[in-house]
């Protein structure tokens, strides 16, 4: 479990083809100080286990069903990614309930620049994941936890503050670009729960 806070941008140093798919080696400075062989980390959105580490790096495996759901499975040497480890019970809740278990893909329409590092992010709304966003919910983009500022039938958007821009990878997201999104949980439980009556 995270909660959408990015504490360091990554860099993929290394990535490699596997037996079940691909290992990606991640040059971390701050994240990895706390990481051990079968910690969780978030990496672009997506809960992935460390399989090596040292002071400088640690790796993931990357098999099909997050290749096939992310874009983890197109990234290669130089690729920037949001990191974020592993919540605890004495975490800050700054947030919200992140998963890491992407939904899907989904590129970015329209980027409007508003002043001083602010800019509205417009985003194209899956039709799958439609009925799990709200106005002023949450939803998780590479593993960032935002608000939606706006929602129409066919996109949404996101009001991104200079600091969330400067602190992650969606300051520099241009029209075009694919990104990882996961809708909130609770709204996927309550659709379970009042589906069973």
């Amino acid at each position: 479990m995270f909660t959408g806070i990015v504490e360091e941008i990554g860099t993929i140093r290394h990535a490699s083809t596997t037996s079940s798919g691909s290992r990606l080696e991640i040059a971390s400075t701050r994240v990895v100080e706390d990481l051990t062989v079968d910690s969780s980390v978030n990496v672009a959105g997506a809960c992935l286990t460390v399989v090596e580490r040292d002071d400088h790096h640690f790796a993931v495996d990357v098999v099909a069903e997050t290749a096939a759901r992310t874009t983890l499975g197109k990234a290669m040497r130089g690729t920037r990614v949001n990191l974020e480890r592993a919540a605890t019970p004495s975490t800050a809740l700054g947030g919200h309930l992140v998963q890491g278990h992407v939904d899907t893909t989904t590129k970015l329409v329209s980027r409007k620049e508003e002043g001083g590092g602010a800019a509205r992010l417009r985003f194209a709304l899956p039709k799958a994941l439609a009925r799990y966003l709200v106005m002023k919910g949450f939803v998780t983009i590479d593993g960032v936890s935002l608000t939606i500022a706006a929602l129409g039938r066919s996109s949404f958007d996101i009001a991104l503050i200079p600091h969330t821009a400067e602190r992650t990878t969606l300051g520099a997201l241009r029209e075009g670009d694919v990104v990882n999104l996961e809708s909130d949980v609770v709204a996927k439980y309550v659709e379970r729960l009042v589906g069973r009556r």
